[in-house]
């Protein structure tokens, strides 16, 4: 009976990276430079951020009665980026900068107030 050892190479490959792929299958790798990690620490803030604006634009369109302007305050962005995301403590203006941008997409100008401006 004849092997072919190109074929039994590739059989090997192919159970070592199932056997890799069982073993480390949900973990997180760690980045390879500190840089880099560093990145995605500030990307994930900044989305949570405007997470956050968004929902407590929502939350304070909701609250207000039929007529009146929602209040929406960085107070309120930076006690939901403490509730829903974990952040410890969110910078005044970091929270303004999110709602800020987040009032202009969502057209808050119609119907709601902030304080994010001044």
């Amino acid at each position: 009976m004849h092997h072919d050892p190109g074929g039994l190479l590739v059989l090997a490959l192919g159970l070592v990276l199932v056997a890799a792929g069982f073993v480390w299958r949900g973990r997180v790798l760690r980045p390879f430079s500190v840089k880099r990690a560093q990145a995605a620490v500030i990307r994930d803030r900044s989305r949570n951020l405007l997470r956050s604006s968004d929902m407590a634009i929502a939350e304070a369109r909701r609250r207000a009665a039929r007529g009146e302007p929602a209040i929406v305050t960085v107070e309120d962005v930076t006690r939901v980026a403490c509730q829903h995301y974990g952040h410890l403590f969110v910078e005044r203006e970091e929270a303004a900068a999110a709602l800020r941008q987040r009032y202009e997409a969502a057209d808050c100008r119609v119907d709601c107030m902030t304080d994010a401006f001044n």
